[in-house]
């Protein structure tokens, strides 16, 4: 079984970008909402982790 590598740094602040968009093209929809949100979550740990390491 293949274990799945943690995206970096850069992709996640891409993937930010891309959930702040979706959240623009539709404010209503929760799901849109909830995956913006652990995008976020996900990009706060590793800048934290990465300023800790610094």
């Amino acid at each position: 079984m293949s274990e799945q590598q943690a995206p970096d740094t850069d992709t996640l602040k891409q993937s930010l970008v891309e959930a702040f968009m979706a959240i623009i093209g539709a404010p209503d929809d929760l799901e849109v909402a909830r995956a913006a949100d652990r995008v976020v979550r996900t990009l706060d740990e590793r800048l934290a982790a990465e300023s800790a390491v610094a």
